[in-house]
């Protein structure tokens, strides 16, 4: 048996002793857990003065502040009705000057129930024409319905600052706008540009074939950054021209490739079976995306609905 030193006996435990010496098993420290998000987060967005982003949770808002009040959009208070009193005391910490308008960006709940709060503070709620013959039917009593409307383009002007609505047509709904601030080059629109992940449950009720001609028509604005209804991955950042571009390519390719399996008479569950998008399967929300894009597209091509 080979004798072991004293001197190479005390060398290996001066080893073991170091910092960064390697350890295994029990010996391991617990990994560190991921810092957890607050529930709510306001920012302001780099390289503006006056526009900010509200998170509650997963959802996320715009709003702007200028010398004569504020431009608030989307309550977000659909799953946690506490949220848009919180939004409102998230907005008073920055300005005290009055909220003079609410801007929903579609007529889904998961981001404008809610708006009651902002009603009763004075704001004048605007939106597509489509959104208040929607809410009406629905009558949430914390959803007001919106006190003017438009149907393709119309501008909000308020202490300096001109904000843009214009609805580009069909996409992930019906009611859709985007909201743009031309001086900052600016626009926040919801659930159709997801940032760096992909569209799952809003494909239910989409327009696929229109979102296409929509997002290039978003394209062609003169934008730099994109407020997305929902945190960008990785890390909650803001949208480029890019994920636009990127959505775009994703939809084309998802799909030619279920017209060629509805074509075979593979809709419904074959062809939800044989989907599959590999190129992007390290995306974001990609198992939970597949089933859902995939049974869009075969109510299109399977059904042409």
């Amino acid at each position: 048996m080979k004798r072991i030193t004293l001197a190479a006996l005390a060398v290996a435990l001066s080893t073991a002793a170091l910092p960064g010496a390697a350890q295994t098993g029990a010996d391991k420290p617990p990994a560190a857990a991921p810092a957890q998000k607050p529930a709510y987060e306001t920012r302001k967005v780099e390289g503006t003065d006056n526009v900010y982003v509200f998170r509650a949770g997963n959802v996320q808002a715009m709003f702007v502040v200028t010398p004569a009040g504020v431009i608030a959009t989307d309550p977000i208070s659909y799953s946690n009705p506490k949220a848009s009193a919180v939004y409102l005391e998230e907005i008073r910490k920055i300005t005290k000057q009055p909220i003079r308008y609410l801007v929903y960006s579609h007529h889904h709940y998961d981001h404008i129930a809610g708006g009651k709060p902002f009603k009763d503070a004075g704001a004048t709620i605007v939106a597509h024409q489509r959104v208040k013959e929607r809410l009406a039917v629905l009558k949430d009593p914390s959803t007001p319905l919106p006190d003017e409307t438009f149907t393709t383009y119309r501008t909000i002007e308020l202490g300096g600052t001109t904000l843009e609505l214009h609805y580009l047509g069909l996409n992930h709904g019906d009611t859709t706008i985007v909201m743009r601030l031309p001086k900052e080059r600016i626009v926040f629109t919801v659930d159709w540009v997801p940032v760096g992940s992909l569209p799952g449950r809003g494909m239910i009720d989409s327009y696929p074939l229109e979102w296409e001609e929509s997002l290039k028509k978003l394209i062609a604005m003169d934008w730099e950054k994109l407020i997305p209804g929902h945190p960008g991955a990785p890390g909650g950042r803001l949208g480029t021209k890019q994920d636009a571009h990127d959505i775009l390519t994703f939809l084309q390719e998802a799909s030619a490739q279920m017209q060629k399996l509805a074509r075979e008479g593979k809709c419904w569950d074959t062809a939800e079976k044989e989907f599959a998008m590999p190129k992007y399967e390290k995306w974001p929300g990609y198992a939970g995306a597949m089933h859902f894009v995939a049974r869009r597209y075969c109510g299109l091509w399977g059904r042409g609905t």
